[in-house]
């Protein structure tokens, strides 16, 4: 009965040798030389470790939402360039109002100013 659980332990060892193996060689072979620029904020704008209740800039949010949309838009995309030939005129009509849509979007925002850093 032993013998038909040894494949799975197999599997479990190797699969932790692969997964913290170069995890753990990175740890102890990795340079370690932390300076005040390292430990600096980091296109945040601020500190990492102060009180988490401050406010900080919705400007954050708008380019985060921005690129989730433009994100998903590639996502769309690729697997409609694959089918292309299948789906024919109407795939080509669907694809142009949603890309229509999302150019929209992209200049009323840039209109908005939301793109725009002070």
């Amino acid at each position: 009965m032993l013998e038909n659980y040894l494949p799975v332990l197999v599997f479990i060892v190797l699969g932790a040798l692969f997964g913290l193996g170069p995890i753990i060689i990175g740890f102890i072979l990795g340079p370690n030389k932390p300076d005040s620029e390292k430990n600096s904020p980091y296109e945040c704008g601020f500190e990492a470790f102060e009180d988490a209740r401050m406010k900080f800039d919705v400007r954050f949010y708008l380019v985060a939402i921005l690129f989730i949309i433009f994100d998903l838009e590639i996502a769309f995309l690729f697997p409609w360039a694959i089918v292309l030939d299948e789906i024919g005129t109407f795939g080509l009509l669907a694809m142009g109002v949603f890309l229509t849509i999302l150019v929209v979007g992209f200049i009323y925002e840039w209109k908005k100013g939301a793109l725009e850093w002070e």
